[in-house]
């Protein structure tokens, strides 16, 4: 049999070219992932900033300046003296558990970021039910934190740990009912859950189709709610330092602890913008005379799709101010008040907000 040589270069050159089409797909998906872990890096390290400064100033003293021009590159300075420290394990305590809690804090809490639309279809993955994605999937955060409570073998660890559990369960209920609450109007609207079928559902009657003026009593639950979630004072009872020398991290040094404190600070990010998201209208500044300045084609492309990011993350922005505000303003609450706002007061309310939302629902058919 007789082959022809020209042949083979042909079949060679084709399944070179297609796995050069291979790699490149794969490539291709990587790519936005990338630069979603990149942005969300820098974010994390501008929000580490921006409260030692805003903390300084209320507190009167003067805050990093020396790590950089005004201190900006203190927290990374800080990151990489966490990644050289040496990581210390319980010699008695459950070695995969304590491996293994922080990242689980830390993956739950970043896969939630791929249903956060930044601008107009700017978004890693449009789920038809991204908005209880995120609530299903940042519920896996306080297991990691419960299993390195226990996998210290530490009674204080493991007292922080409980707390991080009862604590995510008596606001994780309100929180939900709020989403429920706003999720009725979007089923209504778009026969969807998507954040982004949400946010264009208030965007199709301006400012005053936010849902911060149709469920105002929600956005006050879903906000502090969301505080109790991310542990920030005056809800970080599983990390007291007064009883429980800062709880469920007691054991923890270098990286693992660093991971931590990333991911109350990535907790925090997220929760601010599923507030834009749900509640202000994401990427939408239908505000009068504000929003003539920023009206942009959505077809401009990239300079459009910079405006609503921007637009985004000055919103997000704007509460976390207001989270580091709440921090150095208010006392810390007793576990025993810390359950009975959220069983005695945030249930209820959320719950009312729910029965009338509904019935407006079933009086608008």
């Amino acid at each position: 049999m007789i082959i022809d040589t020209t042949e083979v270069q042909d079949i060679n050159s084709f399944s070179g070219l297609e796995s050069f089409k291979e790699l490149y797909g794969i490539l291709w998906i990587l790519v936005p992932i990338l630069i979603l872990v990149l942005g969300i890096t820098i974010s994390v390290l501008a929000i580490v900033w921006l409260e030692r400064e805003i903390s300084a100033g209320i507190q009167q003293r003067i805050g990093p300046e020396y790590a950089g021009p005004f201190g900006i590159l203190q927290a990374l300075a800080d990151g990489t003296k966490l990644l050289f420290k040496e990581n210390l394990i319980p010699s008695r305590g459950d070695i995969r558990l304590f491996s293994i809690g922080p990242s689980i804090s830390v993956i739950s809490i970043l896969i939630s970021y791929s249903v956060i639309p930044f601008g107009y279809n700017f978004v890693l993955s449009d789920f038809n039910i991204g908005v209880f994605l995120w609530i299903a999937i940042s519920s896996i955060a306080p297991i990691g934190l419960l299993m390195s409570g226990y996998g210290s073998n530490n009674k204080y660890s493991f007292l922080g740990g409980l707390r991080a559990a009862a604590q995510s369960i008596s606001y994780e209920i309100p929180l939900t009912l709020c989403v429920l609450s706003i999720s009725l109007r979007a089923i209504r609207l778009s026969n969807s859950l998507s954040t982004v079928d949400i946010v264009d559902a208030q965007s199709k009657y301006g400012f005053w189709g936010w849902n911060l003026w149709r469920q105002p009593m929600g956005f006050i639950v879903f906000l502090i709610s969301s505080l109790a979630e991310c542990e920030r004072l005056p809800f970080d009872l599983p990390e007291a330092e007064e009883e429980l020398v800062a709880g469920y991290q007691t054991e923890y040094s270098g990286i693992r602890f660093g991971l931590f404190y990333v991911a109350s600070y990535l907790n925090l990010f997220i929760s601010s913008l599923f507030v834009t998201v749900l509640y202000l209208g994401g990427s939408n500044i239908s505000i009068p005379y504000i929003s003539e300045f920023f009206e942009i084609n959505k077809t401009y492309g990239v300079f459009g799709t910079t405006i609503d990011l921007f637009i985004t993350l000055a919103k997000t922005y704007f509460f976390l101010f207001v989270s580091i505000i709440t921090r150095w303003s208010l006392p810390r609450l007793r576990m025993d008040q810390l359950l009975n706002l959220g069983w005695k007061f945030l249930l209820p309310i959320s719950l009312g907000n729910l029965l009338l939302t509904t019935s407006f629902q079933l009086f608008s058919l």
